[in-house]
């Protein structure tokens, strides 16, 4: 195989997993569904006077400032927030426009390299990335499972270059009504669609292997 084949599949191969990341993230992050089950799962409204259909009023209000480039202006109508918490909020739509930025980046090639891998029957070039790519969440499954608190800090250090987020219920609210199990929850969701991505591909290597 030419050096220039080589470097083309292996370029392909790390604008898949871009998009299949960014991808399970995007889901993620809009899985209201998760918000939903957690405000009763977890008791979320015992920490706040907020009626269940009053408190997804907020949540999609929160969720609209992050998803929607246009909208600039973050104010909850039930949930006060400081200047840090207002700010900390700012610095995570920056991160969800980054991975939609991502995701609209790489989703075409990644389509039209599926497509060269089906036309040069070459699916099975995807097996060992990504039985390797399906590692990587184990070892961060790990990490959560001997200590989520540690995980949740070491990722908000990692991805903020401030102490914004470390928030004040008296002054952010907001906090009381996004416990840090929810996230624990979106982490484990983002986790499964990442091995339900990555497993797709090693089948249909694996099963374009047998029948060539």
């Amino acid at each position: 195989m030419k050096k220039s084949q080589v470097w083309f599949e292996r370029l392909g191969i790390c604008c898949l997993f871009l998009t299949f990341i960014s991808l399970a993230i995007a889901l993620t992050i809009n899985a209201r569904f998760i918000y939903v089950i957690d405000i009763d799962y977890l008791n979320i409204l015992d920490f706040v006077h907020l009626s269940k259909e009053r408190l997804l009023e907020n949540y999609d209000q929160l969720m609209a400032f992050l998803n929607r480039p246009w909208i600039t202006e973050l104010n909850l109508p039930d949930l006060p927030m400081s200047s840090n918490g207002r700010a900390h909020f700012y610095d995570v739509k920056k991160l969800f426009m980054l991975d939609y930025g991502v995701l609209l980046v790489t989703l075409v090639p990644s389509v039209m390299f599926l497509h060269h891998l089906k036309k040069s029957i070459r699916f099975w070039r995807l097996v060992r990335p990504f039985k390797w790519g399906m590692a990587a969440p184990v070892v961060l499954l790990a990490l959560m499972a001997v200590g989520f608190d540690q995980f949740f800090i070491t990722f908000h250090e990692v991805f903020f270059t401030n102490e914004d987020w470390l928030f004040d219920p008296a002054t952010d609210p907001i906090i009381n009504v996004l416990p840090e199990q929810y996230f624990m929850h979106c982490f484990l969701f983002f986790f499964v669609l990442i091995e339900l991505f990555f497993w797709i591909m090693i089948l249909i290597g694996k099963k374009e292997s047998k029948n060539h």
